[in-house]
């Protein structure tokens, strides 16, 4: 009697270890964006850290006055204007305006672009005619429009006669203490090499697959299915080349601009860079309108028509924008607390 009973007993439990077993395996549904994740690491790739040059090595010295430098209005002719007035660190590097206001109330031909992972960029500026960050630092502060300095010697002058100035060049340039234009060039970089962002994008690319929910990863499906990703790929998601604004249409009919702006070629003097730009960073993008070299687009689902229509002669569906609108909020990342200034 005992015998049967055992008996009974574990076939019961053995039937009822294997139902268990079907279910959660009919539970558990496969990844359908599963293709997407490994497509989605081979086309953008890792944000770094921090935005090496060998040219200029990030030192903690050469941060601190960086940073100081970054802040100061004394960089400025009036003490009215410094780097942070147009790439303000607490509006994601930008000013929300089309364009910027200079030392003498002028307006400036160009939006002023996001310094947040501008160091990892292959060139600076809309027209590409800076190398690096350390190349760009230094146009601002003598542009008779912006900080409007009138030489680099002015500058030299007016930084050696305040003496936390002497002091913080001495600790960044030890070999080279003296205040120099070059100095003030490669401090500004080397402050702006660690204004990198990362967002939760960045968790997805390094594997974590449950950080974007179904409609963030459906957006990233159609930003890469409308071929948004011609131009907008790599860890910066664009900021890695030059590109015509108009291939299928002109774009000033599309956005409306006032002027007619050349681009590259104003650089170049070369026919076929006429209207060329370079191509801009997706990173924080709904944080940084208005939109494109003129800053004449404040809505972001109106950029992405626009976009649509003058790079890929189609139009996108009220869906596609909102599902691509979505995505790229997953692209918004914070400035590190340190780098900004105290209050």
């Amino acid at each position: 009697m005992k015998r049967i009973l055992f008996y009974g007993l574990a076939v019961f439990v053995l039937t009822g270890c294997k139902s268990n077993n079907k279910v959660s395996e009919t539970d558990v549904k496969p990844d359908e964006f599963k293709e997407l994740n490994e497509r989605a690491r081979q086309i953008f790739g890792t944000l770094p850290e921090i935005a090496e040059n060998p040219n200029n090595i990030v030192t903690d010295e050469k941060v601190e006055l960086g940073k100081k430098l970054y802040f100061d209005k004394r960089l400025s002719k009036d003490n009215t204007q410094s780097c942070n007035t147009c790439h303000n660190l607490n509006t994601f590097g930008v000013d929300n305006k089309p364009t910027s206001i200079g030392n003498d109330g002028k307006a400036g031909s160009r939006n002023s672009p996001t310094t947040l992972n501008a160091a990892l960029h292959f060139a600076q500026f809309w027209d590409g005619r800076e190398p690096d960050v350390e190349a760009q630092a230094g146009g601002p502060i003598l542009n008779p429009i912006e900080m409007a300095m009138p030489n680099e010697q002015a500058v030299i002058n007016r930084l050696s006669k305040i003496e936390e100035y002497v002091e913080l060049f001495s600790k960044a340039f030890p070999e080279e203490p003296s205040i120099t234009y070059d100095n003030l060039k490669k401090a500004i970089g080397a402050f702006e090499r660690k204004l990198i962002t990362p967002s939760k994008f960045d968790d997805y690319i390094a594997g974590n697959d449950d950080v974007l929910n179904e409609k963030e990863k459906k957006g990233l499906q159609t930003f890469i299915d409308a071929g948004c990703i011609t131009c907008h790929s790599g860890n910066l998601l664009g900021g890695n080349s030059y590109q015509k604004f108009g291939l299928f249409a002109n774009y000033w009919e599309h956005t409306k601009s006032k002027n007619i702006d050349n681009g590259r070629f104003d650089v170049t003097k070369n026919e076929s860079d006429k209207y060329f730009f370079k191509v801009p960073s997706l990173r924080n993008i709904e944080k940084t309108a208005p939109y494109f070299h003129d800053g004449s687009v404040e809505d972001l689902g109106e950029a992405i028509q626009i976009m649509s229509k003058t790079q890929l002669g189609k139009d996108l569906t009220d869906e596609e924008i909102n599902d691509i609108i979505i995505f790229l909020k997953t692209l918004t990342g914070e400035v590190p607390e340190e780098l900004k200034e105290e209050e």
